[in-house]
């Protein structure tokens, strides 16, 4: 796990399936580096790499990378291409099987208003490609405070977004089929619309399974929605802050009610109360396991259930 304590960023590692981890260690420096609300460091990792990335908030992207054989994180540069571009500080990073890792965010180089931004990394490679325009919003820009995200299986990559059109602040999701070289035209996720004059700083969050299956879940009006492209949104109850994760076909749906933390399967609507606190995020482990882990008054928890 991965978290920004002031200008420092620390990881820490289970190598026993979450039942216990490392004393954090030192990653590295970033001045004036955003924290909060969804903008801390950002972490992935593949079969022999893992990737840490961070954003300041003259808006470059810095990013670190971990050698799995090796115990030192190295500081590799920064991945936007045009200097200060990602002011806003919002991101999300994936990685495949094979050790490429992908990249996206808001970027104000596009009529110094934020669109989606999209970026990789190829195996072994010291250096991210040319960045792209994933999305332009046809009236401007998209939504300014709400996190993108970014999943991978195989040659898909999938990018969710909170857009902003005719006023609405709907979640969208665009796709590649061919490892982020093309990005398809954008598909609105759920049947209804949220005409908001402000921003919900929630973002969603979204998974490729096995199958290459988009599922995804986001917030709308304080509920809480899983939706499928091209399927019918499903309601799953009250709240905010929602993140999803993917084993196997297993998909895993975490969020937040008020301050009561819970978690429940795609296919079992049945919640569980994980703890109190925010932010929470799960991941599916062997034998019918998850390990979760939040934030409650300013102090990381984690749990095995």
């Amino acid at each position: 796990m991965v978290f920004g304590d002031k200008d420092n960023i620390f990881c820490a590692t289970s190598v026993n399936q979450g039942v216990s981890f490392s004393k954090p260690a030192l990653v590295g420096h970033i001045t004036n580096m955003h924290l909060g609300m969804s903008r801390g460091p950002q972490l992935a990792s593949s079969a022999n790499y893992s990737v840490i990335t961070a954003m300041d908030k003259s808006g470059n992207i810095h990013w670190f990378r971990l050698k799995h054989s090796s115990s030192k994180w190295e500081m590799m540069g920064v991945i936007n291409d045009i200097n200060q571009s990602a002011p806003e500080g919002l991101m999300g990073i994936a990685a495949d099987k094979k050790d490429n890792f992908y990249a996206v965010w808001l970027d104000t180089r596009t009529g110094h208003r934020n669109q989606v931004y999209f970026s990789g990394l190829a195996a072994k490679g010291t250096g991210w490609s040319k960045n792209i325009l994933a999305y332009q919003s046809p009236d401007g820009h998209v939504c300014e405070c709400c996190k993108p995200s970014i999943a991978v299986h195989g040659q898909e990559v999938a990018i969710m977004f909170r857009n902003w059109l005719n006023g609405s602040r709907d979640l969208y999701v665009t796709k590649s089929v061919d490892g982020g070289k093309v990005f398809q035209p954008a598909q609105k996720m759920g049947t209804n619309t949220w005409a908001l004059n402000g921003c919900p700083m929630d973002g969603g969050g979204i998974v490729v399974d096995e199958a290459n299956s988009i599922h995804t879940v986001w917030q709308r009006k304080g509920e809480i929605f899983y939706a499928q492209p091209g399927g019918s949104e499903i309601l799953i109850g009250k709240g905010r802050n929602c993140a999803i994760a993917a084993a196997g076909t297993k998909t895993i749906i975490s969020y937040q009610e008020n301050d009561t933390l819970k978690v429940l399967s795609a296919s079992n609507k049945n919640a569980v109360m994980v703890g109190k606190g925010g932010f929470l995020k799960s991941i599916p482990l062997g034998s019918n396991q998850m390990l979760c882990v939040w934030e409650q008054d300013n102090v990381i928890k984690f749990k095995k259930i």
